[in-house]
């Protein structure tokens, strides 16, 4: 290159899965068939009328044009709709909810809206890498709270030094969580409250997972009295509409929280495609009973991932949530890589290690529920071939 990077990548590092993924590309291309079991990407179709209502947008030759910054007002209005029956929280659709190009988006506008350079951000651990990217990114410096695995992976907060609290600026939180399929509790929600109100910080809870193999009623940090002062939550259609790659998110919160946010967007992207705006609208509107039916398929999935990981001799928490499993490694492997490089290399089936998510994930596996029953029931003969 004929100039030097920006310093603020000099700690960032290529996405584990970008270089996990080009590594297992390799192997197939030279005859290796790998099963990938690491991957969260939704195979599940759309609904079928979410199909067609983006192909009926995109028919119409006027819906091409740039959109407005904070979305179409039909779409939000669904998503207050949404939010009203799935979580039974009211949000006025004018100011309190910004629609995004998938939730990742929104991560970065948070810290580009509310870090100055040098301020700190609580980070879960384990938890999703991005929450630390973009941290750093933003010229924030993360600092990264423990979650008990003995607890239900609930916060540990005095793990995070008094000097820590006082300094920093975000808690981020995640509940349903990933990777642990923890499934959260308003008593996190209270008591992460708490400590926002003692120290003057704002909570971001991420939330794509909630309606996953969820057995108990979705819930949000709303639904805690008084959250909208000190919180704002983001939500997906990824995970739980199959529409990954529609890259439909939104931020919901106290409107002057929403506006702040919005000076980042409206500098950033011109708007989301209104035939897409239109899908999210179709999807968000669709039945309880297709959400049950998408989850029987998870919930047959998920007995061949335990199956998978009794073969591993891995141990797991039976109340988990989300599209993946989480289990502990035993004993007799030095480390998380020994035993998924063993299954990758011999049996040629991709699981994740858990220490991609930080120090408490290194005695930990991830399987995705992202894949067919026939490619797991291959993976379970392949690995119970293996000497363990």
């Amino acid at each position: 290159m004929i100039i030097q990077q920006a310093s603020r990548l000099d700690f960032i590092q290529e996405y584990y899965f970008s270089k996990k993924l080009r590594e297992i590309a390799k192997m197939i291309k030279e005859g290796k068939p790998v099963i990938n079991l690491g991957i969260g990407n939704p195979d599940q179709a759309p609904a079928s009328e979410v199909i067609e209502a983006i192909q009926k947008s995109a028919a119409n030759v006027k819906n091409h044009g740039y959109q407005s910054y904070n979305g179409n007002p039909a779409l939000r209005e669904q998503m207050s709709i949404w939010y009203e029956h799935t979580y039974q929280v009211k949000l006025n659709p004018e100011n309190e909810i910004l629609p995004l190009l998938g939730s990742k988006e929104g991560i970065t506008h948070i810290h580009q809206a509310f870090i100055n350079l040098g301020d700190k951000v609580l980070v879960p651990n384990p938890g999703y890498p991005t929450y630390s990217s973009a941290s750093r990114l933003s010229g924030a410096v993360p600092v990264y709270y423990d979650l008990d695995e003995n607890n239900d992976w609930s916060p540990v907060w005095s793990s995070v030094s008094e000097k820590d609290l006082e300094e920093a600026k975000i808690i981020w939180i995640n509940y349903p969580q990933m990777p642990t399929g923890a499934p959260g509790s308003l008593k996190i929600f209270e008591e992460a409250i708490k400590i926002a109100r003692k120290y003057k910080l704002l909570i971001v809870n991420d939330n794509p997972y909630s309606l996953i193999l969820n057995q108990d009623k979705p819930i949000s940090i709303f639904q805690v009295e008084g959250a909208k002062e000190v919180a704002i939550e983001l939500n997906s259609l990824s995970k739980s509409h199959n529409l990954a790659g529609a890259r439909v998110g939104m931020i919901v919160g106290d409107k002057d929280y929403i506006q702040t946010i919005l000076k980042v967007k409206s500098n950033v992207d011109s708007g989301m495609y209104l035939p897409v705006q239109d899908l999210a609208i179709a999807a968000l509107k669709l039945s309880d009973e297709w959400h049950i039916a998408r989850n029987q398929v998870y919930a047959s999935r998920l007995s061949l991932a335990k199956e998978i990981m009794r073969a591993l001799n891995c141990d797991f928490q039976e109340n988990q949530v989300g599209m993946f499993l989480w289990a502990k490694i035993p004993d007799t492997y030095k480390n998380v890589e020994e035993l998924t490089e063993k299954v990758l290399q011999e049996a040629y089936v991709f699981i994740t290690p858990g220490f991609i998510f930080g120090t408490k994930g290194e005695r930990y596996i991830r399987i995705s529920l992202c894949s067919k029953n026939d490619s797991l029931k291959e993976a379970l003969s392949r690995i119970k071939k293996l000497v363990l």
